[in-house]
């Protein structure tokens, strides 16, 4: 006899269980046939925790899952045949073919196979919808593995101080891939969220009555109160890891195999059980004929590697700024705060009074309440947050205080931001953009004094731009903040900060720019030159006394080139300045080895454009001293360049 429920159940949810556990049964047999790509991750035996907390949720909440997100993909959207021609690899998935197993995105739902990383950015779709002043929230699962994440707890320390709507869902399953959690988690796993005063709810996966009260009231806590929640489902994966990395005792898997929720349905009622699997089982064999009859994903859009070579034209600039970088960079963002509700400023120390380590967001807090906050000393959640913000259609700016510590937040750039819009089909745009000032000089010492934005160089669908005085930082954030599309990071090197950027260039000199949106500058001798020296952001001070220098001292004519965009590199303008000289000289504050001065001349010579005589001057390979008189003579400076220049051009 048919029931319309089972242990205080309705069959309907047993349906959209039976439907996960068919569809990722599926996958399995598919992965076994050849006819999937990497690997596959399934939830078998943990569906239900997707199911309870889809029922708690509502039409505009937002969802961030991991590498085991099928089930609860299906759970929130039930689209069998996107999820299927996903992971078969198929331009008709939900992603184009692009993203596959663990990188799904439709209807406000993503995932990404990054353990950790994932929950600031969900942090950050939750911060979205606070500043926005709805009754939305954000969801997150991880499993007990993440917990040894620190990002983890940067975030949770964030959502609980800034009270965000943030429910972060952890499926307690034992294990981190074949690690008992026996192994390497210490403490009460509740008491880590607590600890923040975050308030946590404990349920287990085979009482489904008590999971599905626990969600429902676990989301209305956050919808309510706008405050994070943290429910914890004790569960048990039955399947391996991925596909066969399964090292358990088969008599604990055994175990818990007869605990299964949906085995034990099957057995009390065999005839309702057949029934909705053949339901289910007809709606994957469907998606798998569909998904066989579609192409494969294609490659679709991509950053031109090396940028397309074009002629530029070059304008004289006019020295009507009138102000230091410092502030030409604070009126920027504050007339982009002025014109756009969704700019938000996030970063240490940058709120008022104290305004930022460099006073770039002097009194900004005070103006724009909300809108520029202070953060944890927390690198990696702050820009996390800020890609949360990106994907929900606001524009974050992150500031790190000093550039040594972006290190520490490469993870939310490379993995996630960078990633983002590519392998979700071009479905979203990343629009983050970190600041951070970097460079020497200032006897800071070996951990504030580097200049690390070579490691940062070439990832794809990124941006890198290193600003100076001859260019206005007004006009160059400017554009930048009025055409985000990418994930950007600016580099400001301290030494600027304090420059006019309404000086006369040095005599017999003509400042020019091309046409590009971030700019080349130029500055041309009004002389035939003798050699091209290449260079940005903090070093063109440098080079402009050398440049001098040379002309007083050797009666040699320099020109220097000084790119805004380091990536993607256009070496278009040096080839033209090039053809005249045939001579070289490149300088970079930061290592030398595999930096941009490498990819400048690659490039060149890719073009059949390499110099005859080619240089390169940059720091020495062990860490920067705080000794002042030792730091300069160790980094590149006015004095190396011009002995280095007029060498070359004494041995011509």
């Amino acid at each position: 006899m048919a029931v319309e429920t089972w242990n205080g159940v309705s069959l309907e949810l047993w349906a959209k269980t039976l439907l996960i556990r068919e569809t990722e049964e599926r996958f399995l047999r598919l992965f076994s046939e050849g006819k999937l790509f990497g690997t596959v991750h399934t939830c078998i035996g943990q569906e239900y925790t997707a199911v309870a907390v889809a029922e708690a949720l509502q039409p505009g909440d937002l969802i961030f899952s991991n590498h085991r997100c099928h089930g609860h993909y299906l759970a929130r959207t039930g689209d069998v045949e996107g999820l299927t021609a996903e992971i078969m690899g198929r331009a008709t998935g939900l992603c184009g073919g692009r993203g596959g197993s663990q990188h799904l995105c439709a209807a406000g739902f993503f995932s990404n196979g990054v353990q950790g990383g994932i929950v600031p950015v969900a942090a950050g779709l939750a911060l979205a919808e606070e500043l926005a002043g709805t009754s939305n929230l954000a969801a997150v699962f991880i499993g007990d593995g993440t917990l040894g994440e620190g990002v983890v707890y940067e975030t949770l320390n964030i959502a609980s101080k800034w009270a965000l709507p943030l429910l972060v869902v952890l499926e307690n399953n034992g294990y981190a891939q074949s690690t008992s959690q026996r192994e390497t988690l210490a403490g009460e796993l509740d008491a880590r969220a607590e600890a923040f005063g975050i308030r946590a709810g404990r349920c287990e996966l085979w009482d489904i009555p008590q999971l599905l009260a626990r969600a429902e009231a676990a989301a209305a806590y956050v919808r309510r109160e706008r405050k994070p929640f943290f429910l914890r489902v004790d569960t048990y994966r039955l399947m391996a890891h991925s596909k066969g990395d399964d090292d358990r005792d088969p008599a604990e898997v055994a175990a818990y195999r007869a605990k299964d929720p949906l085995g034990r349905f099957a057995a009390e009622h065999p005839e309702d059980a057949a029934r909705l699997q053949r339901e289910a089982s007809a709606l994957v064999d469907r998606a798998v004929a569909k998904a066989e009859a579609a192409p494969y994903a294609e490659a679709g859009p991509h950053d031109a590697d090396p940028p397309a070579w074009r002629a530029v034209r070059w304008q004289p600039t006019t020295f009507q700024a009138h102000d230091r970088v410092v502030g030409r960079l604070h009126d920027a963002l504050r007339n982009h705060l002025l014109q756009n509700e969704k700019l938000v400023l996030l970063g240490e120390d940058i709120a008022g009074p104290y305004g930022g380590a460099f006073k770039v967001t002097r009194q900004l807090s005070l103006e724009f309440p909300g809108r520029v906050r202070n953060t944890p000393i927390s690198e990696a959640a702050l820009v996390g947050l800020g890609n949360g913000l990106a994907l929900n259609g606001w524009l974050p700016v992150c500031e790190i205080m000093f550039g040594d510590f972006l290190t520490l937040a490469f993870d939310q750039f490379l993995n996630h931001a960078a990633k983002f819009r590519y392998m979700y089909n071009e479905q979203v745009k990343v629009p983050l953009v970190i600041r951070t000032p970097m460079g020497g000089r200032r006897g800071y010492g070996a951990t504030h004094s580097q200049s690390l934005e070579k490691h940062w160089l070439g990832v794809p669908h990124t941006r890198v731009l290193a600003l100076h005085h001859r260019f206005d930082p007004y006009e160059l954030v400017d554009r930048l903040l009025s055409n985000a599309d990418r994930p950007t990071l600016l580099i400001e090197n301290k030494l600027l900060y304090g420059l006019k950027t309404d000086a006369p260039p040095p005599r017999g000199f003509v400042v020019e720019h091309s046409d590009e949106t971030f700019p080349t500058t130029r500055l041309r001798p009004l002389t035939e030159p003798d050699l091209v020296i290449f260079c940005y952001g903090g070093l063109l001070p440098e080079a402009e006394q050398a440049a001098d220098r040379l002309f007083e001292e050797h009666d040699l004519a320099a020109e220097i080139v000084c790119p805004a965009c380091l990536y993607p590199f256009n070496a278009a303008p040096l080839e033209e300045s090039l053809r005249r000289t045939g001579k070289l000289l490149i300088v970079e504050e930061g290592q030398g080895f595999a930096a941009l001065g490498a990819e400048v001349l690659a490039q060149l010579a890719e073009r059949g454009a390499a110099p005859a005589r080619v240089r390169r001057l940059a720091a020495p390979a062990h860490p920067i001293p705080s000794s002042g008189p030792l730091e300069k003579a160790l980094l590149p400076g006015a004095a190396q360049l011009v002995e280095t220049a007029a060498g070359m051009c004494a041995d011509a």
